[in-house]
């Protein structure tokens, strides 16, 4: 029985004598000739196909490779004290950061620690900084400003310094800002904490950015998903502060001067 055709399956029947041997009765093809230019096809797409995988990968390698230089990169010799005083940092950063987390929302231990004084005096220039923009910017700036400014510190320390544990304290930093912000974006609708310089409730800044965009009803979901947003990053700034550390210490003595 003589095969079918590789194109539209036609068996040849012995009645099909007004029609060429090698060229099918029903589609009209030279069978050798198509299937000659159809493996030609199949090489050319798999060469053109291995390059490109080839590239893919190779993109995906520089990318990982990439990554690890900028943010996982660690000092190629470190001094004992740098060394020991880096992992009292951490230590310190930690069970500090973790008392923000076990605190929640409650202001009493957010508003009233040390990092709020810290952070009080960026707060307060972000307003100064995008007055120029209008009086929704201007009040959105002090908050924006309190978690902008860690957060480019940390780009700063790693990408331009070489630093990276630096820059996750920076990443600490920004996370606990956010966190600070929680209790007062909680308060926009009741504008009850107590604000700087004796201010009354109408300079309460997410009491007024809530009211101007229609979004008082949400005050306690945004509070939260700040809240959130802080700890992730604190939480990352931890995983990060630590392997830079374990690092440091897996090459401690080759590095060690």
């Amino acid at each position: 029985m003589a095969e079918p055709c590789p194109r539209c399956g036609y068996r040849r029947l012995s009645t099909d004598v007004h029609v060429v041997e090698g060229v099918c009765p029903a589609c009209g093809i030279a069978i050798e000739k198509w299937l000659k230019r159809q493996q030609q096809s199949v090489g050319h797409n798999e060469s053109e196909t291995e390059p490109q995988e080839m590239r893919v990968s190779a993109t995906r390698l520089l990318s990982i490779r990439t990554f690890r230089e900028l943010f996982l990169s660690v000092p190629d010799k470190v001094d004992a004290v740098s060394f020991f005083g880096r992992c009292a940092i951490y230590v310190l950063l930690f069970f500090w950061g973790c008392s923000f987390l076990m605190n929640g929302l409650a202001w009493e231990g957010i508003m009233n620690s040390f990092m709020h004084n810290i952070n009080l005096p960026f707060h307060e220039f972000g307003h100064f900084l995008f007055q120029p923009f209008g009086r929704f910017m201007m009040i959105l700036g002090g908050s924006l400003f309190q978690v902008l400014f860690p957060f480019i510190l940390c780009l700063i320390f790693s990408l331009k310094q070489r630093d990276n544990f630096a820059a996750s304290v920076m990443l600490w930093w920004c996370g606990q800002s956010y966190i600070d912000l929680s209790p007062y974006i909680a308060d926009a609708t009741y504008r009850g904490l107590p604000l700087i310089l004796g201010m009354g409730e109408s300079a309460h800044d997410w009491g007024n950015l809530l009211r101007m965009t229609d979004m008082l009803e949400y005050d306690y979901i945004i509070a939260r998903g700040s809240f959130l947003l802080g700890a992730a990053l604190m939480l990352l700034s931890f995983i990060w502060g630590a392997y830079l550390l374990y690092r440091q210490y897996r090459g401690f003595e080759n590095r060690l001067i």
